[in-house]
């Protein structure tokens, strides 16, 4: 997981993380489900959606099932376990939400996801994104240099890796073990995935 960023829909903050593996937004689901309910108090937005959750998992609704748990940065500064959901899953939890707010989420879901798409398309943008939000976390300069650059030479040598038909996922693993190897002393990379990829 990388890059956590705040999105914000009509003042309310939405915390969100961009996984870089599947290229997909994540978003926190009490978050939305606040802006849905225009709830200016968060734990009555987060007792609403747990009751939302005990409803859909009665239903055999599979919208819970495909929200997961990660760590997101809460006002008092410190990360605590929060659900987060892609956008396709979130239009289908938003469905079970009465709200007038329902339609223009929709609309606001569309457009981070039009964004993405403009990224891909021109890549250029996805950079300047990256360095923007480093640059929001306080990294400096030559940190970003060489975050970038790492990135790089990573990507050239999956590149070679690929072009020798090395296939992704265990043989990746082992190549990056090797390295770890010679590089650190790291006997076992511990992680057996932790394949650049």
């Amino acid at each position: 997981m990388e890059k956590d960023n705040l999105a914000v829909f009509e003042n309310y903050k939405i915390r969100r993380l961009y996984d870089e593996t599947t290229e997909t937004w994540l978003f926190s689901v009490v978050d939305i489900i606040q802006a849905l309910t225009q709830q200016p108090n968060f734990q009555a937005a987060r007792k609403y959606w747990n009751k939302l959750k005990e409803r859909l998992n009665k239903e055999g609704s599979e919208s819970v099932t495909n929200c997961h748990q990660l760590k997101l940065e809460a006002a008092d500064g410190k990360k605590y376990l929060t659900d987060v959901a892609t956008s396709e899953t979130l239009l289908r939890l938003i469905q079970s939400v009465p709200s007038p707010k329902a339609e223009p989420i929709k609309l606001w879901l569309a457009k981070v996801g039009h964004e993405r798409m403009q990224e891909m398309a021109d890549p250029a943008k996805s950079l300047d994104r990256a360095r923007e939000t480093w640059q929001k976390h306080g990294r400096s300069e030559k940190w970003i240099q060489q975050r970038m650059m790492g990135q790089e030479s990573r990507n050239k040598l999956t590149d070679y890796w690929k072009e020798h038909d090395i296939k992704e996922g265990e043989e990746f693993a082992i190549l990056t073990n090797i390295i770890h190897q010679e590089w650190a002393g790291i006997k076992d990379c511990r992680h057996r995935t932790c394949a650049i990829t």
